[in-house]
């Protein structure tokens, strides 16, 4: 770490989980769904729990790791007729780093063919099944940043550059973040097993890329820059949940309960502070705070710092730089009736 860099441990640049409003989605249509769609509504609702779990076990992770990076959670992108549903991208100073998490249950062997082969207890017996290969998920995913970043260089050397570099630069980690989950690795090839680790590995496989990478480190400006890239090239993934089972569109005054809040005068003095400070210190307005961030202060109303910090992912710097006036909004607008 240089003298001079700012960077400490690892900045959250995109925290919140779009799976979140889609349980939220979800459980509002399980209440008006007909009963022959709610079991596969509660099955979906079931694997999204899941999920949220595992990336919060990640998250932890991460956020107590102490490494100088940005992370980027749940990133969705369509490109060329793709798409990628990220958990996870990790900017370091040498790598960017695409993190597959899966909270899968039932023991996993990998076999020399890298197959994934699943067995859980069924009745009184055992169960075998195979599994798509979360290597060739996370694959498909770095193919898609390959050309995605690709298209963006500036002529066809820098782009050939890119290419032949991309393996060096880009990496890929599955992480197995259910406790319980016994893994058997014994055949599998080599470079499968360096893409396959627990939750409590996380860091350290980190660590070990950033020593085995021969890539020059860049500047934090750099990482800023690449993460800033990632980040605006995202898009929320809008899953139509009335077309996929079938159901009639809910009614507007169900499902419109977040809308509301945009028009209060809380939601509009923050949003307006957090534009002026991005442009005054002209940074990106999410790095104050995100728009789920935003409304976790309009609902928890924080009147001192640490209930900032449990709030957002400030230390005492941004605390400083930030808090005072966030306090001072909430005290104008935050008790006023809507």
């Amino acid at each position: 770490m240089g003298l001079f860099d700012k960077l400490k441990g690892p900045e959250f640049l995109k925290e919140e989980s779009d799976a979140v409003g889609q349980l939220k989605r979800l459980k509002e249509l399980l209440s008006v769904a007909s009963p022959n769609v709610k079991k596969q509504i509660e099955h979906d609702i079931k694997l999204l729990e899941y999920g949220i779990i595992g990336e919060n076990q990640v998250a932890f992770e991460l956020k107590n790791s102490f490494m100088p990076m940005y992370v980027l959670r749940d990133l969705y992108y369509e490109y060329d007729g793709l798409t990628a549903q990220i958990d996870y991208l990790i900017i370091t100073k040498k790598l960017s780093i695409v993190i597959e998490c899966k909270n899968l249950f039932g023991n996993i062997e990998i076999n020399a063919a890298g197959d994934f082969i699943r067995t859980t207890d069924f009745g009184y017996g055992k169960k075998k099944e195979g599994i798509y290969s979360p290597i060739t998920q996370n694959r498909r995913h770095l193919d898609l940043i390959k050309r995605m970043r690709g298209e963006d260089k500036g002529n066809i050397i820098i782009k050939t550059l890119f290419d032949n570099n991309f393996e060096n630069a880009y990496k890929s980690l599955v992480v197995l973040a259910n406790e319980k989950t016994i893994l058997n690795m014994k055949y599998a090839r080599k470079e499968i097993k360096n893409q396959i680790i627990r939750c409590d590995q996380l860091v350290d496989n980190i660590k070990r890329l950033q020593i085995e990478s021969k890539q020059e480190p860049s500047s934090e400006k750099d990482m800023l820059q690449r993460a800033e890239y990632f980040l605006d090239k995202h898009t929320q993934n809008m899953t139509d949940y009335t077309k996929k089972y079938q159901l009639k569109q809910v009614e507007e005054s169900e499902v419109i309960e977040n809308e509301t809040i945009e028009n209060t005068p809380f939601y509009k003095a923050l949003k307006e502070y957090r534009y002026k400070k991005s442009k005054e210190e002209n940074i990106r307005d999410y790095y104050i705070f995100t728009n789920a961030q935003m409304e976790d202060i309009i609902q928890k109303k924080p009147c001192t710092m640490e209930s900032i910090k449990e709030i957002l992912p400030y230390g005492d710097i941004k605390c400083a730089k930030y808090g005072v006036d966030i306090l001072t909004i909430v005290k104008e607008y935050g008790f006023t009736p809507y």
